[in-house]
């Protein structure tokens, strides 16, 4: 029963950690990524498909994407919706691939990068609190219906306490790797 408690509570945490690590493969470091249009959707015969799913991507230089679509009456399709996304980048084509040229970054929006990489760790973190406080909250509430000993409640909450601190440990390294790789760019 305890064991299930815990085994959910860190399996939430390391989602949690995935999920912010997923987002910040988003976030644009000056160096072209093809991940950048994991999330960008494209109309593709009624159905919203990511870009990768419709064409082929490959970056050539370290601050170029090349996308070549499969049919290439995608191509205005994908222009728009690269456009629409929160890049920056505006795309050429001619007329049977793509270009995105990713532009050096300045020194302020490195620092803006970083505020929001930070951002996401603190939201990161917080989610990882509650999922502490929620599996305490049900270790307490066994304690409370005679289930478990108030030994096995402390252990218990001291184990939950490691994997919470290991997790947001894991959240600093994430974002300690990204802030590197953004000021280094």
């Amino acid at each position: 029963m305890l064991q299930d408690i815990l085994d959910t509570a860190k399996e939430k945490m390391k989602k949690s950690c995935e999920v912010y690590e997923r987002d910040l493969m988003g976030l644009r470091a000056g160096r072209a990524n093809p991940k950048l249009l994991d999330r960008i959707m494209v109309d593709y015969y009624g159905t919203p498909t990511p870009i990768p799913q419709v064409g082929n991507i490959s970056s050539p230089e370290p601050r170029l994407l090349v996308i070549a679509p499969w049919e290439a009456k995608l191509i205005p399709q994908i222009e728009k919706a690269i456009q629409k996304s929160d890049l920056g980048l505006n795309p050429s084509n001619d007329g049977k691939i793509i270009r995105l040229v990713f532009p050096e970054l300045n020194e302020e929006r490195r620092r803006d990068l970083t505020k929001v990489a930070s951002k996401g760790a603190e939201e990161t973190k917080v989610a990882i609190r509650s999922i502490r406080r929620d599996a305490i909250e049900q270790i307490k509430k066994l304690k409370k219906n005679s289930e478990i000993t108030e030994d096995d409640q402390r252990d218990a909450e001291e184990d939950m306490q490691k994997l919470t601190d290991k997790a947001v440990k894991d959240v600093d390294e994430i974002f300690a790797k990204k802030e590197k790789e953004i000021m280094e760019v």
